[in-house]
């Protein structure tokens, strides 16, 4: 724990295990949908990351995507299905990183569940496009930094905190842990 964690008054730190870290995963992509998603390998000059839209996020805490089968994307995770995604759901709090595997798959039911017809913009085709692909990002485990009572009370303390000369924000921070034992 860092100094500045240890001058809090209250405690900051909390690990999410299991559905609680699913929730987490699920609030966190309610407020922002896009994310960076990195791979582990680069094949076309992106250095592996690249915005990329959550379509859902299901009961067992799977993101899923939309992607062209010929894409980078598609090929990097071929190559290795190692994935690092990273979001920022407002400008002060809401941030999460994930770490998982990655798989691509042309189920139709799959795709037709995730599809929205804005998607004809990338996938011209539309729903019967052949290059459309679902990518099922399974996290492994990951981190989160947040606030607990919302931007008006985590501005009231960061103020009042200013004043007294005391570390007084409304942090809170820990492992996403989405079954016992991972990381």
């Amino acid at each position: 724990m860092n100094s500045i964690n240890q001058n809090q008054p209250e405690d900051n730190y909390k690990d999410e295990i299991g559905k609680d870290a699913v929730e987490r995963i699920r609030k966190t992509v309610k407020k922002s949908s896009s994310c960076f998603f990195c791979t582990a390998v680069s094949t076309g000059g992106s250095s592996g990351a690249r915005p990329m839209s959550v379509r859902k996020v299901d009961g067992n805490g799977t993101l899923w995507f939309l992607s062209a089968s010929d894409s980078h994307t598609n090929q990097e995770i071929a190559q290795n299905p190692a994935v690092r995604l990273f979001f920022q759901g407002s400008e002060y709090a809401d941030f999460m990183h994930l770490t998982g595997i990655a798989t691509a798959t042309t189920d139709k039911a799959r795709i037709k569940d995730l599809w929205e017809s804005t998607l004809k913009v990338w996938f011209t085709e539309g729903i019967d496009d052949p290059r459309i692909t679902a990518i099922g990002f399974k996290p492994q485990g990951g981190y989160y930094w947040d606030n607990k009572h919302g931007m008006v009370v985590a501005g009231a303390k960061m103020l009042v905190g200013a004043m007294l000369g005391q570390t007084l924000d409304d942090s809170i921070e820990g492992k996403l842990r989405l079954t016992r034992g991972t990381a």
